[in-house]
């Protein structure tokens, strides 16, 4: 398998921005969603937001991170999805389009949900984490003893000098 050094290599960036283009498409055919920019400046935002994500996730250089950022490119493919209902019910686009457009982001996001579960068998963590493959355990600091004593002391009311102490 090849290793893959840009996100403009992935294939679900190159689907994200095919996607992204082709919404921006649709907006330019379509003059009564030019007139709702509130529709379309969401529209424009959640379609960008998908490739943005998947390219800052890479970018990220460690797996769970790049994870937690495919989740959310899925969750902007998500919003999309619902965006294109809404424009459609409006008639903003065809019924044709619409389904066009709701196609290639259910398949953005089938594709994103895959490279997720891929990258989650994947024991290669990242550059990141190159130099933390064992976490060290932590050890007990000298005076650990003596603040536990103070903080049971607290508890019970009492200083550990009050039982030594002679009157």
């Amino acid at each position: 398998m090849a290793t893959i050094n840009r996100f403009e290599d992935l294939e679900t960036w190159k689907l994200a921005k095919s996607l992204a283009d082709d919404v921006y498409a649709a907006y330019q055919s379509s003059p009564a969603l030019k007139r709702d920019f509130k529709l379309w400046d969401q529209m424009n935002a959640s379609s960008g937001s998908i490739m943005d994500n998947i390219s800052e996730g890479f970018e990220r250089n460690s797996r769970d991170e790049f994870i937690n950022f495919l989740s959310y490119a899925k969750g902007s493919s998500g919003e999309l999805k619902s965006q294109l209902y809404r424009a459609e019910s409006r008639k903003y686009f065809s019924k044709m389009l619409f389904e066009d457009l709701y196609e290639k982001t259910d398949k953005v996001a089938r594709k994103i949900g895959s490279h997720m579960a891929y990258l989650k068998t994947c024991n290669y963590r990242g550059i990141k984490f190159k130099d933390r493959t064992k976490i060290p355990p932590t050890k007990p600091k000298p005076n650990d003893t003596q603040s536990s004593e103070r903080k049971e002391n607290k508890k019970t009311g009492s200083s550990s000098s009050e039982g030594s102490s002679k009157q």
